[in-house]
């Protein structure tokens, strides 16, 4: 398979169609004025402004143009998924080969990134599922990662008596802590990742958005969450998120930190917001959806018609 310049040798494992591969290389999150790309520019955008390193300048730093083709270790190992589990099936992704496929989720950036010395970025990128098509699912969609991790004199040192706490311990594991996390570090984690979230969701959605957060499982991560929104009479779920497994941090080389990590879909965001009703919609080419995105500046209100 020859894909973005390289060629891939095809093996027992390789499954992706032709249908897919004129998919790659589209990046409609960089498509100025795609719905897709408002959403990833009003989300960076808040990010910019509302997050401010000691130099000034933004805290955390984009990615959006990393390739969509990686390595099975980045796509799985590096995120701790086990051997065995469900979501390696060929059934559900599209390898190349048995050593590289499509990435299935934007995660599969994280390590290489906390490996490259970053603390905090967004991962921004087209991923890739094997899925029956209807008005909302689709083989090609778009995701966000964020991660930020915390030193321990960055954790605490706006806490009161903060200079005697710890981020490590040598515990047990429940269901709301790692063994090796201390509860006051994961508190102060969980409660900066949830108004960190919080607060980007009410800028994208408006004032007064009511959100609730629903324990859940992510193999990456302990606790996780899944946050919802209550938006135009119902609750709906936006995102995934939780405290980063210590161990993905440590083999990553921060071991001296703990971190919090989210993903969101850009179509599900842009689906709730702008209220399009069919995830299809997305890859039209049609001028009379296009052209209704094409607004002076990003935070513009617009009703899909």
């Amino acid at each position: 398979v020859e894909l973005l310049g390289k060629v891939y040798p095809q093996d027992d494992y390789s499954n992706v169609t032709e249908k897919i591969l004129s998919k790659v290389g589209k990046n409609l999150h960089n498509k100025k004025h795609h719905p897709l790309w408002l959403i990833k520019e009003q989300v960076k955008d808040h990010f910019y402004k509302q997050y401010v390193g000691r130099r000034g300048t933004p805290l955390f730093s984009v990615y959006d143009s990393l390739s969509p083709v990686v390595t099975v270790q980045q796509n799985f190992d590096s995120l701790l998924i086990p051997q065995n589990h469900a979501s390696r099936r060929k059934e559900d992704n599209y390898y190349l080969n048995r050593d590289h496929m499509l990435r299935a989720h934007t995660s599969a950036h994280q390590w290489d990134l906390i490996h490259s010395g970053l603390d905090a970025f967004l991962a921004v990128g087209d991923v890739y599922r094997r899925d029956t098509i209807d008005s909302t699912h689709y083989p090609v969609f778009h995701q966000m990662e964020g991660v930020r991790l915390f030193s321990c004199h960055e954790l605490f040192s706006n806490i009161k008596d903060g200079e005697g706490l710890q981020l490590f311990e040598q515990g047990h594991r429940t269901a709301h802590k790692q063994e090796c996390h201390t509860m006051e570090a994961v508190r102060l984690v969980e409660f900066n990742l949830k108004q960190v979230l919080t607060k980007l969701m009410t800028h994208i959605f408006g004032d007064g958005l009511q959100v609730r957060w629903v324990d859940c499982y992510f193999p990456f991560t302990h606790p996780s969450f899944e946050m919802e929104i209550y938006f135009q009479g119902e609750w709906m779920e936006v995102l995934g998120c939780g405290v980063m497994e210590q161990q993905l941090v440590n083999s990553a080389g921060a071991q001296d930190k703990i971190g919090w990590a989210f993903g969101l879909g850009l179509e599900r965001l842009a689906m709730i917001l702008y209220n399009i009703p069919d995830i299809r919609l997305f890859w039209s080419e049609d001028e009379r959806f296009l052209k209704q995105f094409i607004v002076p500046h990003i935070w513009q209100k617009i009703k899909f018609q």
